[in-house]
């Protein structure tokens, strides 16, 4: 028997059907092994050795197949056709030889771009071998990723505290969101005028014609600057006659464009279907990895990440036979089409995303496929047929128009068009979305030159100019893709990390920078600006191609990288606080200080008024405060938006006096947010806003309540002692004697009875892990079952939706939506957090036996202490996207 190795479970079931019962298909479910989060896992001093270690759930997958491997005639990788699917199979047949499973055993590599029946046979006819180069270039990525993580983060810890962790590709992109951030700040409205005329003919047809030129001079987009210039153009217009002077029918054809790459298919995805880049990814997964059809289960679509724009031969021969029988040979041009890649440094050469049979039209798939399956396929159907199919003709008409009024003149133009063959057009039905832009497809009456025409009106019309508009995650993927800036197989896991780290929020389908992120971004821009180049970046990805391409060695790119930017972190590490501080206020100056609109200086402190308003840094990040602390204490968050202007325009507030005391309370605003405040001085008490409390809501009551805490509940009846009820670091609880028990809401800490609180307090003592035993919770849905037996489920928790297998729960990061992730996403949830020592499977191992699991060739070498990132936060040091 053969074993075949691929990455997921549902491909590796797909193909095992196609194969038949001489082979047995194991799925890797992805990466096997990785860099383990701890200093010395890449090594500079030893020429960039790298160190590798096995989670626990990849352990147990390993000794599958190295089980299998061990019984079998012959070992066949069948991983993705990219570098990542390269490098999971040279992952898996390096620990096979370490286990020495292969010995003897002859080890073949095969890859297909679609997992249909054909295509798999005819790889598996067609082996080879591992491709070095591709692997090399996946060991130089993973290494640079490593090597700015876990070097440039302990900078930040140090100098920007807040900050999380900066990333080589994700930085990059963050650098885009918040430079279009800080021209939309810096943007200033100008207002403009535009002027048409509605005419009639001879013949009495009615169309709109749009003002060009004035008295002799073109003019452009804000020549009409206000109303006045606008009234006396339209007045000299109601008193002028009016003459066609030349009418130009002219044909133009309009050529189809080439099959989605998956760049282009997330941003058709994003404004056609509403979709973002992770659901496109999904689903396009799904539809890869084979989908039942009447009984036969087959790939619908060809591998989803690639910016190849081509289509192999007998893809087009298909797609023409296709077009042919649906449409008629009308449609079908004499030649075939050839399309090149325009993206900057494309890639390898893979095929676009296209169907696998072109045949299987979207409505004879309909029946198989959920409704969004459905509407991707749909897409990639009629993106990848219209790419052979004739051009549309269009005949576009112009006319121009004199408008005289004694010795004054203005020209005004009209122009429509009219679809003379649909071409390509008809392969989308009704589709106004592939219109190219500006195309006026309004059809003009009959209009012959020198037609005297009537005015029937002209008007006038205000508009302003509008900012550049915040990037969408399609208009932010096709910007990377323009400038060369990370691979398709990348540009999600960007978007989340961005998102996950909360360096951008997602507004109506927009990447808003938070605070954070635009902080950090302006200190890499200041201070590792090479860092953060577009072209610096771009050309990295070339050298990445150069290795891919066996152009040159992996290791010459790492050195020459490794030699300046340990430099740079060197110098940075030199650098004063107030160095940073000054860089930051000046490249913030629109978010820390913002305009007042009162035409005083935005950095003056609204408290004591001779102060000057800077940035500051705190342990959980910055903050604006006053230059005259500490005899001046204003602070303020620093925000964006209207709720962060207004409380500094509002400072401190007073909300009135306790009752009982007669102490003033107050609401401030510190450097770790809003508090509310009773009395003055060092003993004063003090709370802390919870989470979802807006504080220009807070009231007096409120206030009162906040500052009661924790509050007496009543004696438990067992006990005697008191039960307190607050809110603590982890939320909302109820205490009695040592134990804590969570509540669900903030509210409840101010209504909880005695009865509820007791209750509350048995359940915690009788599940003391609470959550993590995950028995309590009800499932919002069942994803299928875990390779080692048991239901994956996803929950609601008290701190947001989970993935649960057994005693493991992994927390669904924010840019996975609970109702649509995936089981093989759950899979690598609930596998991250079990390798982190979650649930109770497994107590943590010792540090010594921690040390033991790193692949042995590697690990046995002393990792150097030069460069690397302090012990004490080396776990903090993310990962690069």
């Amino acid at each position: 028997m053969d074993v075949v190795i691929v990455e997921s479970p549902a491909k590796a079931k797909t193909i095992n059907k196609y194969l038949g019962n001489d082979y047995k298909v194991l799925a890797s479910f992805g990466h096997v092994r990785d860099l383990p989060p701890k200093d010395g896992s890449v090594r500079p001093d030893e020429d960039f050795e790298m160190s590798w270690s096995v989670d626990s759930a990849s352990s147990k997958r390993l000794s599958d197949i190295v089980s299998a491997v061990k019984g079998a005639d012959r070992l066949i990788l069948a991983t993705d056709p990219d570098r990542e699917g390269e490098a999971i199979s040279w992952h898996v047949l390096e620990v096979l030889k370490q286990k020495k499973a292969i010995k003897d055993k002859p080890v073949q590599r095969v890859v297909f771009n679609a997992i249909t029946k054909k295509s798999v046979l005819d790889a598996m006819a067609n082996p080879r071998e591992i491709d070095t180069a591709l692997v090399e270039a996946y060991l130089a990525r993973r290494a640079l990723d490593y090597l700015v993580g876990f070097n440039l983060s302990p900078v930040l810890w140090r100098k920007l505290p807040g900050a999380r962790s900066a990333g080589r590709v994700q930085s990059v992109a963050l650098r885009l969101v918040s430079d279009r951030e800080n021209e939309i700040d810096r943007f200033i409205r100008q207002e403009y005028w535009q002027i048409a005329a509605k005419l009639k003919t001879p013949r009495g047809d009615g169309f709109e014609a749009r003002l060009t030129a004035y008295d002799g001079k073109k003019l452009q987009k804000l020549d009409i600057a206000n109303e006045e210039q606008a009234f006396a153009i339209r007045d000299m217009l109601n008193g002028a006659s009016f003459n066609a002077t030349s009418v130009e029918a002219k044909p133009t054809k309009r050529n189809p464009g080439p099959p989605f790459t998956t760049s282009t298919l997330q941003q058709a995805a994003s404004s056609r279907l509403g979709f973002a880049a992770s659901r496109t990814m999904q689903i396009a997964q799904r539809l890869y990895e084979g989908v039942d059809i009447g009984g036969e289960t087959a790939g619908l679509i060809t591998y989803m990440r690639t910016d190849g724009v081509q289509m192999a031969q007998e893809a087009i021969t298909a797609a023409r036979k296709t077009i042919a029988a649906e449409f008629g040979d009308r449609y079908l041009p004499e030649k075939q089409r050839y399309y090149a890649t325009k993206a900057k440094n494309a890639q390898e050469a893979h095929e676009a995303i296209r169907p696998t049979d072109f045949s299987r039209t979207p409505a004879s798939v309909k029946r198989f496929l959920d409704q969004d399956q459905f509407r991707l396929y749909e897409i990639i159907w009629q993106r990848a047929i219209s790419s052979q199919m004739e051009s549309a003709e269009i005949e576009r008409t112009t006319v121009e128009i004199e408008a005289r009024n004694g010795a004054r003149n203005a020209i005004l133009r009209a122009v429509g068009s009219v679809m003379r063959f649909d071409g390509f057009l008809a392969s989308y039905s009704i589709n106004r979305e592939e219109e190219p832009e500006g195309e006026d497809d309004k059809r003009l009456p009959e209009i012959r030159s020198n037609d005297a025409l009537q005015r029937e009106a002209v008007n006038p019309t205000q508009h302003s100019t509008e900012p550049p508009p915040r990037y969408s995650e399609a208009a932010l993927i096709k910007k990377m893709e323009e400038l060369g800036i990370g691979r398709p197989s990348t540009y999600t896991s960007i978007l989340n990390t961005l998102v996950d780290r909360d360096y951008v929020q997602m507004e109506k389908r927009q990447l808003v920078p938070q605070p954070k992120g635009r902080l950090l971004s302006a200190f890499l821009e200041g201070f590792f600006e090479r860092y953060v180049e577009y072209d610096f970046t771009a050309s990295l990805e070339e050298k990445l191609d150069d290795i891919s391409g066996g152009r040159i060695f992996w290791k010459e790119v790492l050195r020459d990288f490794w030699r300046d930017f340990s430099g740079a972190i060197d110098d940075i590490s030199e650098l004063r606080i107030t160095d940073v501080l000054d860089s930051l206020n000046e490249q913030l100056a629109p978010l820390a200080f913002p305009d007042r609109g009162d035409g005083s200086d935005p950095r003056s402190c609204p408290r004591c008024g001779s102060g000057q308003l800077s940035l500051k840094l705190g342990r959980y990040g910055a903050f604006v405060g006053c230059s005259n602390y500490p005899e001046c204490g204003f602070t303020r968050q620093l925000t964006d938006g209207a709720n962060g202007d207004e409380q500094v325009a509002s400072g401190d507030r007073v909300l009135g006096a306790d009752p009982a005391t007669g102490e003033e309370v107050s609401l401030k605003i510190g450097r770790f947010g809003p508090y509310v405040q009773r009395g003055d001085g060092k003993d004063a008490k003090r709370g802390s806003l919870p989470k979802g409390w807006d504080a220009n809501s807070i009231d007096l009551e409120k206030a009162l309540q906040l500052l009661a805490l924790p509050r007496d509940v009543g004696n438990h009846p067992e006990s005697g002692k008191m039960i307190t009820a607050g809110i603590g670091r982890y939320g909302p609880f109820v205490l009695h004697d040592g134990t804590y028990a969570n509540l669900e809401s903030v509210e409840d800490v101010f209504t909880i009875g005695l009865n509820r609180a007791v209750t509350v307090i048995a359940e915690k003592m009788a599940n003391p892990r609470g959550r993590g035993a995950s028995s309590s919770a009800t499932p919002l849905k069942t994803l299928g079952d875990h390779p080692e037996g048991g239901a994956i489920t996803v929950r609601a928790g008290r701190f947001g939706p989970y993935v649960n297998h057994g005693k493991i729960n992994a927390t669904l990061p924010k840019s996975i939506d609970p109702e649509n992730v995936t089981l093989e996403q759950a899979l690598q949830l609930i596998a991250e957090k079990e390798a982190k020592g979650g649930g109770t499977k497994k107590k943590a191992a010792p540090k010594k036996a921690t040390a033991k699991k790193a692949d042995t060739a590697e690990t046995k070498k002393a990792a150097p202490k030069k460069k690397a990132a302090p012990k004490k936060t080396a776990k903090k040091a993310a990962k690069e996207d």
